[in-house]
Order: structure tokens, then C-alpha cells, then sequence
């Protein structure tokens, strides 16, 4: 066990891509914790979707041993957060663990919108709070300005930044040694009954839900009974140890420090994320704050290709939700889907991560259907609804009016590409809020309705500037507006995967898009298909896939069967490929296409 004194518990915080995985790399090779042999980049990405796309999902933790220059071991404890708006939970989780954070912000680009939402996480979290200004290395990198910068838009003293290249490893040894003199050492009761907040739990194959601990008073042993508070459900500890960032056994753990343990829990119900742990006998009375639970703000349904699968996507989801405290579900039926499940997330790139983990993880192809928000509907006999899916909105006669969610979208973007995003938040049906400068870029905060953002607005806004726009939100209130249903009618029926919600100035232009873009996006068939966009009885714009036939024995005469059954085998497993949809082939693409806005 360590001496509280010598401990340092600390996140890393920064806009995507500011270099906080290549920092904390270097601050485990400084340390020594990890062979130079076993060193690789990103060592704290494990998943391989963190690798692929270059962005830290889950925030992780490791151990460092550190000899300050005063000839003193210290222990730090390091938490390397996602930097993604769509992540934000899990930054606010991994703030409440610890007490203070490195800022990291790019010497070449400044202060960009996450760096905001990050840092004021931290100042909410009464964090002590070290700048670092990374990427000097870079010939583009101005010090200076970004250091005033941080002053003038964050508001805190950048007089004492450290200038660091995470690449080279340049002022590494000043950052530990900045971590020692300016955060604060935790502060705990090792007499007091044993408190410890849970921060994060995941599913292991072989140990059951591994729980991640961070020890607040008292001492947790092996061989320990200990109570959640949540549930009052008991367990016995049977494995305690730390990262480094493998797993090594230790025997306890003190006020301060943050482990895992792994006690046999089989039910993910049991392991809830912001939970006080106890022991049984002798617990303290007073459990921790806990956290706020995530409100999701995108929905969309989840369904097995294979719909002899269910069982397995019910089990997937489970154990991922218990993964990613952000991520809610409840079940829902559909009559073209069959049985999937209607889930919750924080943002667009959350979804596609947990349909890409399910897919991956778990090894079950998935039909996504369109993302939604939360519509608030008040009938006509005073009744209230909250509408998930569009599918399930009731008849228009009964409904007196509906508000939708509108968030605080803040948007810093060079001077240059100001006009595009004014017009890009206009076209959403935005409203200006402010406009203000830091330095030579623009901050623009505008009113607009979540609906427009949850899509493809992200891409819209990066592709218009270029990549240099940095985009941050936060919910408003609900908001009365006319909206409509539009619906999509393949062949005839309806596809409730494409079913939307939309203003109704608009519902006439956006249907007209989708009707145009699903006749390319949906394979001919050996039948005339109409497409048709309709809102509520009224058809309001529609176009017509030709029919064609295919015959793939033509160059086949005479001769052996076998070969035209071969041929017919093959054009059997093609056919397969698209997703079966009534009775037209939709290819799972043709979704997710149809309904991203393009100008």
C-alpha cells in the first residue's frame, strides 16, 4: 500500500487528435512501466476499432512508478479520456475518480471546441488544472499565441504551460515532474469503513465483470465481503489488482488508489457505474454522489439480419451496456424486422461504434434502422407521449402539438469558411446566437433543432471547412414546431426503417431526395418497383424502377446440367448478399444513404 502523500490521480483532456494517447505513451516509456520490447503506439487503445479509426473510445487507466528528482517514489495514476463530443460520459465519469488533469492542446491549432467542453468538465470537477502545449516539433507551432489563447477563451493561467512534443518525448521528465508539484495528493480516511466509487466495469470471458475501483476511505482486501449499495447485492473478492496497464495482483488497496477486483459477478445488473462499494459488515452508511445518468439524445433500432439471433444480440447488448454506462436499450418489435431492440446513444459516431462492436465482438450482422431524437406529443386529450421512432407516431387528428429537442451547438471555425457554416446552420433551420473572435477564428453558438444535427451534420460542417471546424453541444430545451411524418412506401408498403420526422416547409424536398436517391440505391428487380414518399394519405413525390430480367444460363447450350445449376448456385448466393425487405430487395447501404441531406 502507498502512502496517500505520494499519490497523483490524473486524467488527460483534449480535443480529438491533440495528441493525449501519444502523451500518455510517452509517460509510460519515461516511467519505465512498459519494455522498451512490448512498447507499441496507442498502448492504452485496446480495441481494435480504437486502432482502426485513430480515436480513443474507452478512457483507460494505468500505474506509473515514478523517482522524482527530490530521490522520492511516487505513484501516479493516469486515466487517458476520449477526446470525441459523442464520449463525452465517459470523460465526466473518469474526471470523478481523480483530482486533477493535464490539458493538452495543440500548438499548432489552439483551443478548438472539445478542448472547451473537456476543460470545463475538469472545472466542474474542481480539478486541479496543469496546460501543455503539445506538437512543438511541428514547424507551424506558435506557443505564444496558443498560451494567450487559452488565457483569453478558457480563462486560466497559461504563464506556467509546458512546452512538450509527445513524438520526440521532449519535456516529458518537466510534465511528471509538474504532475508531483502542482496536483494535489488525494485525500482519504484509512480508519474510516471502506468506501470505494465504481467507476467502469466490462465483461471478461474468463473472470466474469471485471469492476474498476477507485478507493475513496478504508482498505479493500482479497477474501473480502463487500456490498454494492445500489442493490445491496454481496460478493466475495477473490482477485485485487492495478494496471500496468496488464493486470498484476496486489494484496490491497488504500484510500486513494484506483484497482480493479473481480468477485464472481455474473449478472451485469449488479455492476452499476457510479456505485458506492462497502463491506458487508461494518460498511459506511453514506454512499458517494455517484454520477449523473446520460441522457442519450440519437435513437435508432438495432436488428438481426438472421432473426434466429435475437438471443445472442439480447446477451451482446447486455454485457456492452454494462461497458458503456452511456448506451440504453429496451425491445421493439417491427413487422418488416421482426424482433430487435430500440436503443439510445449520445451521438452518431456512439452508434456506429456500438453497432461496429456488436458486429465485431459478438459476430452478428446487424440492420440499422434511421436515427431519431425524443419528440415530446401532446394529444388532443391532454394525454402526453414521448416518441422514439417515428413509426409509432399517432394519427395527426388526435395530436393538438409536438416540440423537438434544440441544443447549444458552439462552432469555432477559421475566418475564411465562416460564410459556408453561417449558411450550413441556417439551412438546418438554426438561429444565431453569437458571434464572437479568438484571434483569427470565429466562434459562432447557434440554436438549432437536434433533429437537423443527429445526421449527417458533423460531415456536412467538416467537409465544408475543410476539416478545420470544431463543433461542441450541449441540450436547450423542447420547442413547439410543425412537424410531419414522412414516409417512405416501397412496392406499396411502407419501410418503417425510412419513416422521419420533418419540418413541414420541407417534407415535400426531402422526399423527392430520398424517392430519387433509393431508385440508384436499390437493385432492379424482375418486377417494375414504385418508390414513393408519402406524408400521412398524401403522396407528395414518387419515382419508378424499371423492371429487368437476368439470365445467367443464356451462354450455356447443351452440355452438362451441372454447369447451368453451378451458374444458377452462384446467382442464388448474390442474391442472398441483399437484405430481404417484403418483397423487394433493399441492400442494408440504401438506408443510411437515403437519408443523409446532401445540398
Amino acid at each position: 500500500m502507498t502512502e496517500i502523500s505520494k499519490i497523483r490521480n490524473f486524467s488527460i483532456v483534449a480535443h480529438i487528435d491533440h495528441g493525449k494517447s501519444t502523451l500518455a505513451d510517452r509517460l509510460i516509456q519515461e516511467t519505465g512501466t512498459v519494455s522498451q520490447r512490448d512498447m507499441k503506439e496507442q498502448l492504452l487503445d485496446t480495441m481494435d476499432i480504437e486502432r482502426e479509426r485513430g480515436i480513443t473510445i474507452k478512457a483507460n487507466t494505468v500505474r506509473l512508478d515514478y523517482l522524482s528528482d527530490d530521490g522520492q517514489d511516487y505513484v501516479l495514476n493516469l486515466i487517458d479520456t476520449p477526446g470525441h463530443v459523442d464520449f463525452a460520459y465517459e470523460v465526466s465519469r473518469s474526471m470523478r475518480a481523480v483530482e486533477g488533469s493535464l490539458l493538452v492542446v495543440d500548438s499548432t491549432q489552439g483551443v478548438e471546441a472539445q478542448t472547451l467542453a473537456n476543460v470545463y468538465q475538469a472545472i466542474d470537477a474542481d480539478h486541479e488544472i496543469v496546460p501543455i502545449l503539445n506538437k512543438i516539433d511541428l514547424p507551424a507551432s506558435d506557443c505564444d499565441k496558443v498560451a494567450e489563447q487559452i488565457e483569453d477563451v478558457i480563462g486560466i493561467d497559461a504563464s506556467g504551460a509546458i512546452f512538450v512534443s509527445a513524438k520526440t518525448g521532449q519535456g516529458i521528465h518537466q510534465t511528471l515532474e509538474a504532475i508531483i508539484s502542482m496536483l494535489p495528493p488525494p485525500v482519504g480516511d484509512p480508519k474510516a469503513p471502506l468506501k470505494a466509487m465504481l467507476v467502469d466495469s466490462w465483461y471478461d470471458a474468463y473472470l466474469g465483470v471485471i469492476v474498476l475501483v477507485r478507493v475513496v476511505d478504508g482498505f479493500l482486501k482479497k477474501g473480502d465481503r463487500v456490498r454494492m449499495m445500489s442493490n445491496n447485492s454481496v460478493h466475495h473478492v477473490e482477485k485485487i489488482g492495478v494496471f500496468r496497464p496488464e493486470m498484476e495482483a496486489v494484496d490491497l488497496l488504500g484510500p486513494g488508489e484506483i484497482g480493479f477486483i473481480t468477485a464472481s459477478i455474473k449478472q451485469v445488473r449488479d455492476t452499476r457505474v457510479g456505485d458506492t462499494i462497502t463491506h458487508e459488515k461494518n460498511g459506511t452508511l453514506v454512499a458517494l454522489d455517484g454520477f449523473k445518468p446520460s441522457q442519450p439524445v440519437v435513437f435508432c433500432g438495432l436488428f438481426p439480419i438472421d432473426s434466429s439471433l435475437f438471443e445472442d444480440l439480447r446477451d451482446s447488448i447486455e454485457k456492452l451496456s454494462l461497458n458503456d454506462a452511456s448506451f440504453s436499450y429496451e425491445m421493439e418489435t417491427s413487422a418488416a424486422l421482426g424482433f430487435g431492440f430500440r436503443c439510445g446513444f449520445l451521438g452518431l459516431l456512439h452508434l456506429e461504434v456500438v453497432r461496429d462492436r456488436v458486429e465485431r465482438e459478438f459476430d452478428i450482422e446487424l440492420i440499422t434502422t434511421a436515427p431519431s431524437v425524443i419528440y415530446h406529443i401532446y394529444m388532443r386529450d391532454e394525454k402526453f407521449i414521448e416518441l422514439h421512432n417515428p413509426a409509432d407516431m399517432p394519427d395527426l387528428t388526435h395530436v393538438d402539438h409536438m416540440e423537438e429537442p434544440r441544443i447549444k451547438a458552439t462552432i469555432l471555425v477559421p475566418d475564411e469558411y465562416l460564410g459556408d457554416v453561417l449558411k450550413l446552420c441556417q439551412d438546418r433551420r438554426g438561429i444565431q446566437l453569437e458571434l464572437t473572435y479568438a484571434g483569427s477564428r470565429a466562434m459562432v453558438v447557434y440554436d438549432l433543432p437536434l433533429n437537423e444535427v443527429v445526421f449527417d451534420f458533423y460531415d456536412r460542417l467538416k467537409s465544408i471547412s475543410k476539416g478545420y471546424a470544431s463543433f461542441d453541444y450541449q441540450m436547450l430545451e423542447y420547442r413547439t414546431d410543425n412537424l410531419v411524418k414522412l414516409q417512405v412506401l416501397v412496392n406499396d408498403e411502407p419501410v418503417d426503417a425510412l419513416s422521419i420526422m420533418v419540418h413541414r416547409d420541407r417534407a415535400e424536398q426531402r422526399g423527392r431526395i430520398m424517392c430519387e436517391k433509393l431508385k440508384d440505391l436499390i437493385p432492379r428487380h424482375m418486377f417494375k418497383i414504385p418508390i414513393q414518399a408519402a406524408i400521412g394519405g398524401r403522396i407528395v413525390a414518387r419515382e419508378t424502377l424499371a423492371a429487368m430480367r437476368k439470365d445467367v444460363t443464356a451462354k450455356c447450350y447443351g452440355g452438362d446440367v451441372t454447369r447451368k445449376k453451378k451458374l444458377l448456385e452462384k446467382q442464388k448466393a448474390g442474391k442472398k448478399k441483399m437484405r430481404q425487405f417484403g418483397k423487394v430487395n433493399i441492400p442494408q447501404e440504401a438506408f443510411i444513404s437515403a437519408l443523409k441531406m446532401d445540398n
